[in-house]
């Protein structure tokens, strides 16, 4: 009975891990609502970037990362994406 009980405890384990996909473009999305707004609409003057052309925001998120394009904060919050996830992220919100 025990050795039961752990197997499924162990099996509920693997999913909730499975369901916390951190590379989802939902959950890597999560990032910009703070200064874009939920959604990717902006309430203020920081661009909206819900329904950006997605290769219009790869190129910038590109040219963030790549520091050919200057910003206060973007640079740095680019950095830390990688090429998949820049096209994640960029079809995520055009696709809105």
């Amino acid at each position: 009975m025990r050795a039961l009980l752990i197997s499924i405890f162990g099996m509920c384990m693997l999913a909730t891990a499975a369901a916390a996909d951190e590379t989802a473009p939902a959950n890597l999305a999560n990032a910009c609502a703070g200064c874009h707004g939920t959604d990717g609409k902006s309430p203020g003057q920081i661009p909206m970037i819900a329904g950006m052309a997605a290769a219009d925001l790869a190129a910038e998120l590109r040219q963030f990362k790549n520091d050919q394009k200057a910003a206060t904060v973007m640079n740095r919050i680019a950095k830390g994406y990688t090429e998949a996830e820049i096209d994640a992220i960029a079809n995520y919100f055009g696709g809105m």
